[in-house]
């Protein structure tokens, strides 16, 4: 009751003190302007642009719509508009301003001198900044940095910041400050994007050439984002050229994908962009089958391919209302035929839909309202077509929601955010049947769930030298027979010691009402989602954050920062249990708890000829599975580290322009081996039927008490930029993956030693590897 009572004495004086600086600002002569700022040449809204007055030392930056507002000065004062990469604008604002001011901001050429204004604009940013723990990039710097057979991957670049692991060579998941790859919100325009991975995780889902921008947050995270315990990663989309019809596109080693965009009315109110990528190695490999067929040795090589498909259209109701409808759709698809004998087929993918409506209520209110679709399903089907009998086996996870943002800006001291959202969970669950077409078993379920959230926070400046963002959110999940409620705090500062200096704090609770049920280490695409319930509590996150953040002479960030993680509710699959088939899976679990602790230091350079970073991460990450009989508990009740634990991690990034048009880049990566349970001998079984063979079953110690190799990686690449016609702009992009062709470890598997006589001697553990050094080249174009 006392802190109930606490916390609503603050909350009265805090709006006190709002309400009180707004009609104080009233009376010393103020004004309030509000705008949208766009791209010059696209009509692309910019996200994060930066607003300044110098008269009055205030500042505000545009939020995810390009919508901003400032309170200054009502008299003549001078606004600079500035963004990373674009050329920055000074406008003078009028006294009693009654207009709105959109902005649209040229693209900078890349003079020395104007690279200098926006990187110091963008060091200063984060120095001032409440948040924690974020990371963001764009699509071009993703597209610069060597690849996998080419491929620009959003996902594997945010692998290279501190904190964030990969699962294993090549794989394309997320593991941060010691959380599983099932703790991370992946949201593309608002919509959960529940498996990110194509290739059984070796490439993410997202199309580079129809993504706007992407925000990593490890710590310290906002009130309005819930669901996850570890990460949210929230990526937008392009709406598309506002001015005229365009068009980019790449042809690949394995992949092609085209973009086109363009205006839907000649005012420029709206516009549309259409995005799609497909991979060909079905089409390689259906030719070798076709060239071997006729030999003595004919192949049968499965084709595989994935797709994927985005697609946006915005349109202007008006000065004040602003309307999106954005979409995608992504597919991959591995089959295996045998003629007249074996017909077999496993397909997964995501689908998803976001309506979106956006209203500006006046000057210093914004609100939005979304609508949104989200569905991940897998299936596995085989037939055998000379007895007619089917095989078929999938899950699958739909969402329904509805959301309201709002965004209120009272004076220059205080942004305001609330909202709400519900999501109504279909899961089906064990879906299985099999049999001939005259007699089939057909089983699985149907779960319904509804998710809950409503927050509130503000990011307040306490004086020139202190900011606060403090939060609340509360959230709610349930079904028929059990509802969850939960209250999870948000708390960051930032405590400003000189201009280039600043100390940072924050503390989040996070809850996840979900389960990614998997049998192995990694995330597959068979892996099961499974709600809480009356059986299974939801997991949650406490993280507490402290770093500092230095600007050196405004070129270079250079932050620290120290966090620890304590996790509740951890779930995994019991020793012997079994998820595929089941239509109930609360008996095949077990529950425990885990921690993880760790330090993060980070250099970045966004300017000059050579740009990159440098990040080291060195952390430790545990799980204990102590509660319940002898079949629940896991590693005899001791603490062990999950797989993807690893104490070192390094990455180098370098980004140098030898030419005009030409860019030299070199990736290096260093990680601590990645954590493995190996037999330490056998069980010996009895006679098997008489046959003389002999059953052997490898006994464990410890869970995951070896460690294998390290792992480390040089990619280097080289980006020539050209022109061969007038309105066709294009790169060459050549890039060696593994340049040093390391040996990595992909897995490890038990090797069953014999002696002459056929007799067991020992077990000794073999090494799989992957890729070797891989020249890979990329055509892209521009129209």
């Amino acid at each position: 009751m006392k802190f109930l009572q606490t916390f609503i004495l603050t909350t009265a004086i805090l709006f006190f003190n709002t309400s009180h600086h707004t009609n104080l600002f009233a009376q010393n002569a103020k004004q309030t302007i509000s705008g949208t700022i766009r791209d010059a040449a696209t009509g692309e809204t910019l996200i994060a642009a930066t607003i300044f007055c110098q008269t009055s030392k205030t500042g505000s930056i545009s939020n995810e719509y390009g919508f901003y507002s400032i309170t200054i000065p009502n008299q003549d004062v001078e606004v600079v508009y500035s963004y990373i990469g674009y050329k920055p604008l000074k406008k003078i604002v009028a006294i009693n301003q009654k207009e709105k001011i959109n902005v649209d901001l040229e693209p900078a050429n890349r003079t020395l001198s104007e690279v200098q204004i926006t990187g110091e604009a963008s060091v200063q940013e984060q120095i001032k900044s409440t948040q924690t723990s974020v990371s963001k990039i764009t699509a071009k710097e993703a597209k610069i940095l060597p690849a996998l057979f080419g491929e620009v991957d959003i996902i594997k670049t945010l692998q290279l910041k501190p904190g964030v692991k990969n699962g294993g060579e090549g794989s394309a998941g997320l593991y941060v400050r010691g959380g599983g790859n099932d703790q991370n919100l992946i949201i593309l325009d608002e919509a959960t994007v529940y498996n990110a991975s194509h290739l059984f995780g070796f490439f993410s889902t997202f199309n580079p050439d129809a993504v706007k921008d992407v925000e990593l947050y490890t710590g310290g995270f906002p009130a309005k984002f819930g669901g996850r315990l570890s990460s949210v990663v929230d990526i937008k989309m392009n709406d598309g050229n506002r001015k005229k019809f365009s068009g980019t596109g790449g042809v690949g080693l394995i992949a092609s994908r085209l973009t086109l965009e363009g205006p839907i009315s000649k005012n420029e109110k709206g516009s549309f962009i259409f995005s799609g990528r497909r991979t060909y190695v079905d089409a390689i490999t259906n030719q070798i089958n076709k060239a071997t067929a006729s030999g003595e040795n004919p192949t049968n090589i499965p084709p595989y391919y994935f797709y994927d498909l985005n697609t946006k259209i915005n349109y202007d109701l008006g000065d004040k209302d602003k309307l999106f409808l954005s979409g995608y759709f992504g597919r991959d698809v591995f089959q295996f035929r045998q003629a007249n004998v074996f017909n077999a087929n496993f397909n997964w993918g995501n689908a998803t839909g976001t309506l979106r409506w956006n209203h500006i209520i006046n000057s210093k209110l914004f609100v939005n309202t979304s609508l949104i679709y989200s569905n991940y399903d897998y299936t596995i089907a085989n037939k055998l077509e000379s007895i007619d009998f089917k095989f078929e086996l999938g899950s699958n996870i739909e969402d329904q929601s509805a959301k309201v943002d709002f965004t209120f800006l009272p004076n220059e001291n205080h942004t305001i955010k609330f909202g709400t959202q519900g999501i109504y969970h279909h899961f089906k669950i064990g879906r299985l049947s099999f049999g001939t077409t005259a007699d089939r078993f057909e089983s699985g379920k149907n779960i319904y769930a509804s998710e809950l959230g409503f927050y509130a926070s503000d990011d307040w400046k306490v004086s020139n030298r202190l900011k606060l963002n403090y939060g609340m959110r509360l959230s709610g999940f349930g079904d028929k027979q059990k509802f969850y409620t939960n209250i999870e705090p948000r708390l960051a500062a930032n405590i400003e010691l000189k201009k280039n200096v600043a100390l940072k704090f924050s503390y989040a609770r996070m809850v996840q009402y979900i389960n990614l049920i998997a049998n192995s280490g990694t995330s597959l695409p068979t892996d099961i989602w499974y709600p809480a319930n009356a059986n299974i509590k939801p997991q949650t996150s406490d993280q507490i954050v402290g770093g500092i953040s230095i600007n050196i002479g405004d070129k270079y960030l250079l932050s620290n920062e120290i966090y620890y993680k304590w996790l509740a509710n951890q779930v995994d699959v019991k020793d012997g249990g079994q998820i595929f088939g089941k239509e109930n899976l609360d008996g095949e679990l077990t529950f425990g708890r885990g921690w993880g602790y760790g330090n993060e230091i980070y250099l970045e350079k966004k300017q000059g000829t050579l740009t990159g970073w440098i990040g080291y991460t060195l952390s430790w990450s545990w799980r204990q599975f102590d509660q319940g009989d002898e079949f629940q508990v896991i590693n005899e009740g001791k603490p062990f580290h999950p797989r993807y634990d690893r104490r070192h991690d390094i990455s180098i990034v370098a980004i140098y322009k030898v030419a005009k048009r030409l860019n030299a880049t070199a990736t290096w990566v260093y990680g601590t081996g990645n954590a493995f349970t190996f037999a330490a001998g056998q069980f010996i079984g009895s006679d098997i039927g008489g046959t003389g063979g002999f059953q052997f079953t490898p006994v464990t110690k410890n869970r995951n008490d070896l460690r294998q190799a390290p792992y480390h990686r040089l990619d280097l690449g080289l980006v020539w930029l050209f022109k061969p016609k007038k309105y066709w702009d294009g790169d060459l992009t050549f890039s060696v993956y593994n340049a040093y062709s390391r040996l990595n470890p992909y897995f490890i598997f038990v090797d069953v030693q014999q002696n002459p006589q056929g007799q067991i001697t020992s077990l000794k553990p073999k090494q799989v590897s992957l890729f070797p050094i891989i020249p890979t080249f990329t055509y892209n174009f521009k129209f």
